[in-house]
């Protein structure tokens, strides 16, 4: 099969009609400006912040696609480094450049590829990288990359990373992505895989969240949009109603999250990792 680039895959999906959740789900909708405030204002950000040190110093953004997650960096203080493999001006270099210079950030882009990062040993007191670690051609290369450019002290954190069970589990995945069938290039591994060139780099694993542990993993499912459906589904069995109201209620919820995070055997679910570098 000849598959499009990145971008033209993206402009596909934008142009369908009956497709217009999945692209403001997955922060393409336009403007860039817009969807970038729209990401640093979601729950799944406020989420995702409190695993950082304080805004201190800088941050790597690795695979930073159309910059959103740049932009969050920059508003909340941070001097910002995006690193994007990809030049597009729709989802790639050419868009945090211009959404940079539509918000007034200081954010430096970098064309280039996490296993070769451009950066001196020591540079960055963070490093994040959302939905990025899935699609290192060397996962083990990158993670020592990161190692290597991360302070002592400094902290990697990788968010809704696709992970599978087995090796027989990546086909069905890739079948059911909406735009690998065009594109081609996604991935996923399995969780030992990810743990182990974390560990392997010198990270140290300091927490690992599962598909329904934080709303960093599931969203744009919300809590209460999450309990809506799990209710649907036990409304179709037999004494299911009972079930949901005392798994759902406030005081089993957490718990009962948890255990669908260990239970979850979904080709491609998101997992993800707070690491960090010890001090010296």
């Amino acid at each position: 099969m000849e598959y499009c680039t990145w971008e033209e895959a993206v402009r596909w999906l934008l142009d369908q009609p009956d497709k217009q959740e999945i692209v403001r789900d997955c922060y393409y909708d336009r403007p860039l400006k817009s969807t970038a405030a729209r990401y640093w204002q979601s729950p799944e950000w406020q989420a995702i912040r409190a695993f950082f040190p304080k805004p201190e110093g800088y941050a790597l953004d690795l695979g930073a696609g159309n910059g959103i997650a740049s932009y969050a960096l920059a508003k909340d203080g941070w001097q910002v480094n995006a690193l994007e493999p990809d030049p597009s001006n729709l989802v790639g270099c050419g868009a945090i450049k211009q959404l940079a210079e539509e918000s007034k950030l200081a954010i430096e882009v970098i064309q280039g590829i996490g296993e070769n990062l451009p950066f001196s040993d020591r540079t960055f007191n963070l490093v994040f990288a959302r939905q990025a670690l899935h699609h290192a051609q060397d996962l083990r290369k990158l993670s020592k990359e990161i190692y290597r450019v991360l302070k002592p002290g400094g902290v990697l954190v990788a968010v809704r990373e696709h992970v599978i069970s087995s090796g027989r589990d990546l086909p069905r995945f890739l079948d059911s992505h909406p735009l690998h069938k065009l594109y081609g290039g996604e991935n996923a591994y399995l969780l030992k895989e990810y743990l182990g060139a974390m560990k392997l780099a010198g990270l140290y694993v300091e927490q690992v969240i599962g598909p329904f542990d934080s709303i960093i993993n599931y969203a744009p499912l919300t809590e209460a949009s999450l309990k809506d459906e799990l209710k649907k589904r036990f409304n179709r069995i037999l004494g299911g109603k009972m079930a949901s109201q005392l798994l759902l209620s406030d005081r089993f919820f957490p718990q009962f999250l948890h255990l669908l995070s260990k239970i979850d055997q979904r080709p491609g679910r998101l997992f993800s990792f707070i690491c960090h570098k010890m001090e010296d």
